[in-house]
């Protein structure tokens, strides 16, 4: 069995596809295919279901390829470790962030690439929580920051990073005679705009609000929180976000932040990796850089400041 074989096998399950396995591979389609077959003959299942076209893998291919990622990964994390005993901690390290840390994780990337100048970071910061974990299992991702709670997270590694909790900003004007914190029914009282219902933001205020037996109904959604502290700015609008975009954007001239209450709403984020041992050296490094970082103390300091 040669590394190649389980390589193309790999891209073949990822692409579902002849044609673009074998260009993701820098190889013709006749070599991948014939590649796979010595891979069948010697493993003695069929792996592949074929017809006029790719019709997908068989349960045997199904269970095995999973085998042959693990090994992949590992074979990678064995490369890693010798560069790393020589020269450092190179290569490419993959993290999948949810949309809601797409400015906190710079609160990890910054130190872990200053520590680690050799190695290159690819981030996908548009991802869902279940995405994440689905792609860390298949080694497609080295790690992601995730809402870990009701995510099935037996076999990762969670290192908590810090809680988010919602706080609503507004134009000065909007909050007169108001300061420090505000209650959820008179945050309903002014004109908000908020993320798009369905959306994890959303739903997290959504349901605080329920349990109080609340609605909001915003004249306006996006999908951006970015857009939201755009008609904040403005002065004639109010929302409610999460305070980590207070700390890493900053919010615009006359616009005032103000703690919700009654109650308050919190989410954990967790850096998750797989807990394969001895996982790869850029994976262990990832972890140690979260653990040192003090994200918490940063975000829950500025909040206070």
């Amino acid at each position: 069995m040669l590394i190649r074989q389980l390589e193309y096998f790999v891209a073949l399950a990822r692409e579902r596809h002849f044609a673009r396995a074998a260009s993701a591979c820098h190889v013709s389609q006749p070599a991948l295919s014939e590649a796979i077959r010595k891979l069948e003959h010697e493993l003695k299942v069929p792996l592949v279901r074929r017809g006029q076209k790719f019709e997908g893998l068989t349960p045997e291919g199904e269970r095995l390829v999973h085998w042959a990622r693990r090994v992949l990964a590992d074979c990678d994390a064995l490369k890693q470790e010798v560069t790393a005993l020589q020269t450092g901690l190179v290569g490419e390290l993959r993290l999948g962030v949810v949309p809601a840390a797409a400015t906190t994780v710079a609160l990890l990337t910054d130190p872990f690439c200053a520590a680690h100048p050799l190695v290159r970071v690819q981030l996908d910061t548009n991802l869902r929580s279940a995405g994440i974990v689905e792609q860390i299992r298949r080694f497609e991702l080295d790690g992601g920051i995730i809402y870990p709670e009701r995510q099935d997270t037996a076999d990762l590694t969670v290192t908590p990073l810090y809680r988010e909790h919602q706080v609503l900003i507004a134009g000065s004007e909007l909050l007169t005679g108001k300061a420090g914190a505000i209650s959820w029914a008179d945050a309903l009282q002014l004109p908000l705009c908020l993320l798009t219902a369905g959306m994890r933001g959303r739903r997290l205020i959504d349901d605080a609000l329920t349990g109080q037996g609340l609605a909001a109904t915003p004249q306006l959604e996006a999908d951006s929180v970015g857009t939201l502290l755009a008609h904040v700015g403005t002065g004639r609008w109010a929302s409610i976000v999460p305070h980590t975009w207070v700390h890493t954007l900053g919010m615009p001239p006359g616009v005032a932040v103000l703690r919700l209450h009654e109650p308050s709403v919190t989410a954990l984020l967790a850096l998750v990796t797989h807990a394969a041992e001895p996982g790869s050296p850029l994976t262990r490094a990832l972890v140690q850089a979260a653990r040192d970082a003090g994200i918490a103390a940063t975000l829950d300091g500025a909040a206070h400041s």
